[in-house]
């Protein structure tokens, strides 16, 4: 057996065994394409998207609505400072302890609940927080560093009512294991819509997967999203890597950061790596000037 094959078998073991170890079912990766991050964007101003530093679709700053996440409290006239809706996917429960503003950043943490009992099926906690304004349509934007530890890292948007449920998720990854330290997940789903919003009864997706060269968790990078009635446009340090027909998310959503458990995605809790830390420079919406 040759060192090369050695080398490869160790590491299909090596997979194989933690698959087990954690009864976990992963999707095979199939990469739609990958991002040239040669092409990524210099910014020159923060008064414009990273995408369109010349503002040549004349974008409009939401200054009220856009948050800088700069003093030592979260700002709770436009963030809810847990998920007043949603308790958390087991085992990883939603807590308020684990949110807090540090040096200009949000930051979201595991396990700062001390000794505080959790609700039966969690065994750990992480933090979220949601946007108290609803948004439709614009230019969504925040620079980030995911969490390096089995947790997933989450910039998303939502709003989850009786007759009407779809989701746009800008940033939905897990590079705090390894075997995902180069996926560039992009997800968007409608839950249920009604008659008149596309009769939807059934949940579909719209999953595709990229291959980013660098390591997602070891460096800041900015993530974007363009929506319009047209269409849905995903960036990543200004890169436009997917664009998707809007054909049903025509509804007004929330902004999400947080982390959670998925199995999914390999991401359950690990006692040994509870130092895991989510960093969010900014949140900045714009919308198109009329």
């Amino acid at each position: 057996m040759t060192l090369k094959f050695k080398t490869l078998f160790v590491f299909v073991v090596l997979i194989n065994t933690v698959i087990i170890a954690q009864n976990l079912t992963i999707p095979p990766k199939n990469y739609v394409d990958s991002v040239n991050v040669e092409k990524s964007i210099k910014r020159t101003n923060n008064k414009f998207p990273l995408s369109d530093q010349s503002n040549s679709k004349k974008w409009k700053l939401l200054k009220k609505l856009s948050d800088e996440f700069s003093g030592n409290k979260l700002n709770e006239t436009r963030w809810y400072p847990n998920n007043p809706k949603w308790k958390g996917r087991p085992p990883t429960y939603f807590h308020g302890s684990n949110v807090s503003i540090e040096n200009d950043e949000l930051v979201i943490r595991v396990n700062k609940h001390d000794n505080e009992a959790l609700p039966k099926d969690f065994t750990h906690s992480t933090g979220f927080i949601k946007s108290k304004n609803k948004f439709l349509y614009g230019y969504f934007e925040a620079e980030v560093k995911l969490m390096d530890a089995p947790w997933v890292s989450g910039f998303w948007m939502t709003n989850v009512s009786k007759d009407w449920w779809t989701e746009i998720d800008i940033c939905e990854n897990a590079p705090g294991l390894y075997y995902n330290r180069h996926d560039l997940n992009s997800n968007i789903h409608v839950f249920r819509a009604p008659k008149d919003k596309g009769n939807i009864k059934k949940h579909f997706s719209r999953t595709k997967k990229y291959y980013f060269p660098k390591e997602l968790q070891a460096d800041y990078h900015v993530w974007g999203l363009e929506w319009t009635p047209e269409f849905i446009r995903f960036y990543i340090d200004g890169i436009l890597f997917r664009e998707a027909k809007n054909t049903h998310w025509h509804q007004p959503l929330e902004v999400n950061f947080n982390c959670e458990s998925n199995k999914w995605f390999g991401a359950l809790p690990d006692d040994n790596r509870l130092d895991g830390e989510y960093h969010v420079k900014y949140f900045r919406a714009w919308k198109l000037k009329k």
